[in-house]
C-alpha cells in the first residue's frame, strides 16, 4: 500500500474515496445533472502517484482529462460521524489531480458499466505533499488552481462546492465507514480538458502547498 508522509510521521493509505459532479459548473460543461446527494466512486491505491513521478498515459485512451481537486487525508475513522464534528476527523489536506480517461467513461456510461477503467489506471489520482490540519481552519474558504505549460487552466474555490468537506465525511462514514489513511477526493471545478505527452501541470492550494508533475512522452 502507498505510504504518505505527514509531520514526519508514515500514514499508509486504505481507501480513496472521490466526489464526482460536486461543482455546479464542471456537471453543466459536461452535460451532467447535479446529484441530491454525493456521487461516489473509488479509485484503486495502485492508482495513487506523488510528486516526482511522471504520468503515464494509459494506452488504451486519446482523451485523458485533468480535473484538479482538493484532497482530505481522514486521520481518525469511524462509522456515522456527526457532520459538527467531522472536520476533526481530518489528518491533513493537499492537491491533487483526478485523472480521467473521458473516452473510456463516455463508453461505460452508454453501456452502463462501471468507471473504474476510465478513473482507476496507474497514475489517475496524483496527490501533493499534505498539510496538516490545523494549517486549515475553514476548508470551505480556499481557493486552488492548475496550470499546463504555464496557462491556467482550473480555478477552483471551495466555498462552491455543493456538499462541503464536513458533509462529505458524515456522508461517507454512515454509508461506508472511513478508516485512518483514507482519502477524500472533493471534486472539480468547470475548465477540465485533455493533456498530453510533453504537458507540465502545476497545481497550487492557497499558498499551502503546491505540485508538480510531467506528462511522459
Amino acid at each position: 500500500m502507498p505510504v504518505l508522509t505527514l509531520n514526519g510521521r508514515a500514514c499508509r493509505i486504505a481507501n480513496i474515496f472521490c466526489i464526482g459532479r460536486n461543482f455546479v459548473a464542471h456537471a453543466a460543461e459536461l452535460g451532467n445533472p447535479v446529484e441530491p446527494e454525493p456521487l461516489v466512486f473509488l479509485k484503486p491505491t495502485s492508482a495513487l502517484l506523488l510528486e516526482g513521478s511522471p504520468i503515464v498515459l494509459p494506452d488504451y485512451s486519446r482523451d485523458v482529462h485533468h480535473e484538479c481537486e482538493l484532497v482530505v487525508l481522514i486521520g481518525r475513522g469511524g462509522d456515522h460521524i456527526a457532520e459538527a464534528d467531522a472536520l476533526q476527523h481530518v489528518a491533513g489536506y493537499g492537491i491533487g489531480l483526478d485523472l480521467t480517461a473521458r473516452d473510456a467513461q463516455n463508453d461505460a456510461k452508454q453501456k452502463g458499466h462501471p468507471w473504474t477503467k476510465a478513473k482507476g489506471f496507474r497514475g489517475a489520482a496524483c496527490l501533493s505533499a499534505l498539510v496538516p490540519a490545523e494549517r486549515v481552519p475553514d476548508p470551505q474558504a480556499l481557493t486552488f488552481s492548475l496550470k499546463v505549460n504555464g496557462k491556467t487552466r482550473q480555478e477552483g474555490d471551495t466555498s462552491l462546492m455543493l456538499f462541503g468537506v464536513a458533509r462529505l465525511i458524515a456522508e461517507l462514514s454512515a454509508r461506508y465507514g472511513l478508516t485512518e489513511g483514507d482519502l477524500i477526493y472533493t471534486g472539480t471545478p468547470a475548465g477540465v480538458s485533455a493533456i498530453g505527452a510533453g504537458d507540465v501541470l502545476e497545481l497550487e492550494l492557497d499558498g499551502l502547498v503546491s505540485a508538480r508533475w510531467e506528462v511522459a512522452a
